[in-house]
């Protein structure tokens, strides 16, 4: 990242690649403070140079509101879960998989505050559309299957 910034400069594509790298080390380190002190230079920059519906800009959003997720600051992580998946929705459509992940990432900030009817909803929609677009089998699906299965009271269970 050091090297990227001296020589091709702070705002160049690869170098704020590289930031986002550094942020998803330290949402895996559970160095939450680290990665989003990173993660929000590194989305304002994006949505400045590339602007606010870059696919990169848009993985910025939404490690940053995994960021927010991980430290229990649910509603920062819905605001920016909702803008993310919409602004997927919009731009590559409801059925891409970068849109299928925003949407399952959400139902689990919906699941975080209590919200389990609306959870339980998109989590069946996301289930709906992985198995259609991805197939049955895909991992995905199977961990969309298993959430509802989980999530959902006894005996009203889904299967593939």
């Amino acid at each position: 990242m050091e090297t990227r910034k001296r020589v091709l400069g702070e705002e160049h594509p690869d170098t704020l690649s590289s930031v986002d790298n550094l942020v998803s080390t330290f949402l895996n380190q559970g160095r939450w403070k680290e990665a989003e002190g990173l993660g929000v230079q590194v989305m304002e920059t994006r949505k400045r140079v590339l602007g606010e519906e870059h696919p990169s800009t848009l993985t910025s959003m939404a490690n940053l509101a995994s960021t927010f997720w991980n430290q229990g600051r649910w509603k920062e992580a819905e605001e920016l879960g909702v803008q993310v998946m919409e602004t997927r929705r919009r731009v590559v459509g409801e059925e891409h998989p970068d849109t299928l992940n925003s949407m399952n990432n959400l139902a689990f900030t919906l699941n975080s505050q209590g919200r389990d009817e609306e959870a339980i909803l998109l989590q069946k929609k996301c289930f709906r559309l992985r198995k259609q677009v991805l197939g049955p089998q895909h991992p995905y699906t199977i961990s969309s299957l298993g959430v509802l299965n989980e999530w959902l009271p006894e005996n009203m269970g889904i299967s593939v």
